[in-house]
């Protein structure tokens, strides 16, 4: 039995119990008689006295992933949003001040996207290289000089090498900050943050279809393509100051065994990929162009862009979100429709409403099919994150090569996008009919 309200006074031969009720200290007898009260009194008192630098840790923790996620988030802006998406908006200037066909645009965009091709290619042949600090930052440099000199030149050959190049800086940087930022974060247990990276591309596309208008205003399609550059330029340092890292981001890299047979687990996933990238492709080519061609919508154009941007950025925090409710398939082919009937619509839009439908609705998927894809093609090949992304991204890049030159040739013949964006569409259906019929998608538990 244990005595409450009573303290013990020791003497040098003998104990005495003094009165001090309810609120007095722990007394002798609670240490001797209740042994297992004593014991959980210590144990709260060293979970007290470890609780506040586990706190402080867990903010000092919160502060480095989230650096690290808006340095990741300015790298995507360059990178991507830019490097790769900055061409959408400066398109229809270039035809206005220099003629070119669509044909021509369709080539040059298609040049890019062997570009993309190549580089995810290289990342999936020589892996070690994601890991070279010089290589990255010359790919980093290769991004914002090839933006910059695009403003320099008229000649369509050096336009092509610069758009190529381009294309090979935007899928090596894009593989080596996803992977990058999404082991920082899995290490912190912010893994959940990762989508929010992938916003970055739709600030970068948001931002583009702002400034572009802005450069245009005081100078022509030149001075928009360096006007970028040097933006890139400045966003990249940010990022860098940002982002770097504390520490080393992983172990030293793996040795990737490269035989299709360790991918085999891929393939439905990687052709949905692969038709998504070779319809989708043709609006994140054309879309200015097409509203800059609508009667009474052309000064809407640009800004047609913006809203392309403003919705990519939430798009990358909802689909995951779903996908964690109904399962990454249901997802993915929620997207994949909504995507297909934006592009479908976009044949027929001739008001603001219906354009700012087949803006939203482009925006607002591509995104998350991207992170959604990148997501599960990780799950498929645990540890093997970056090879995932490599292959799955080497896929993407082949439709995005064919996409803009066919449908460029045939917006001339044709004498307009109505055959192009059909065919896109049909091809965004296709995936979604390859997500359909994937069987290897983990069912949720209702």
């Amino acid at each position: 039995m244990c005595l409450i309200g009573l303290k013990v006074q020791r003497w040098p031969d003998r104990a005495v119990l003094q009165d001090t009720g309810t609120n007095g200290s722990e007394s002798w007898l609670d240490s001797a008689c209740c042994p297992i009260g004593r014991i959980s009194r210590e144990r709260v008192k060293s979970q007290t006295m470890h609780s506040e630098p586990s706190q402080q840790q867990s903010v000092l923790g919160d502060r480095q992933a989230l650096w690290i996620l808006l340095g990741g988030m300015l790298g995507m802006m360059v990178a991507m949003g830019i490097g790769r998406f900055a061409f959408t908006p400066i398109l229809p200037l270039m035809q206005r001040d220099l003629g070119m066909s669509n044909t021509v645009a369709g080539w040059l965009a298609g040049l890019n996207y062997v570009g993309y091709l190549a580089g995810a290619i290289l990342c999936t042949v020589c892996p070690r290289l994601l890991r070279c600090r010089f290589f990255t930052a010359s790919i980093l440099v290769l991004s914002i000089v090839s933006t910059f000199a695009m403003g320099l030149t008229t000649a369509v050959a050096w336009w092509g090498v610069l758009r190529l190049v381009g294309g090979v800086a935007s899928a090596v940087l894009f593989i080596v900050i996803s992977a990058e930022v999404t082991e920082s974060l899995l290490r912190s247990r912010r893994s959940r943050w990762s989508g929010a990276l992938y916003g970055g591309i739709g600030l970068g596309i948001a931002f583009s279809g702002l400034l572009v208008p802005l450069l245009d205003a005081f100078g022509d399609w030149a001075l928009a393509w360096i006007g970028m550059g040097g933006s890139a330029l400045v966003l990249a340092m940010i990022g860098l100051a940002l982002g770097r890292r504390r520490g080393q981001v992983g172990s030293a890299a793996a040795e990737y065994d490269l035989r299709l047979s360790g991918i085999k687990g891929l393939w439905l996933l990687s052709a949905a990929y692969f038709f998504e990238g070779l319809g989708y492709v043709v609006s994140a080519t054309f879309l200015v162009a097409i509203v800059a061609l609508t009667p009474g919508l052309d000064a809407l154009a640009p800004y047609s862009w913006v809203a392309v941007g403003l919705a990519a950025v939430p798009s990358t925090f909802f689909w995951p979100y779903l996908a964690r409710k109904v399962g990454h398939q249901r997802a993915l082919l929620a997207a994949y429709i909504l995507q297909a009937s934006g592009i479908l619509a976009s044949i027929w839009a001739d008001t603001v409403i219906e354009v700012l439908f087949v803006a939203v609705s482009f925006g607002g998927t591509f995104l998350g099919i991207v992170a959604l894809t990148l997501a599960e093609g990780s799950r498929r090949l645990p540890g093997d994150g970056r090879r995932a992304a490599a292959f799955l991204t080497a896929c993407f890049g082949i439709g995005q090569v064919l996409g803009p030159i066919i449908a460029g040739m045939l917006a001339d013949r044709r004498d307009g996008f109505a055959i192009p964006l059909a065919l896109a569409a049909a091809c965004v259906a296709a995936g979604a009919i390859c997500i359909l019929v994937d069987r290897r998608f983990l069912q949720p538990s209702f």
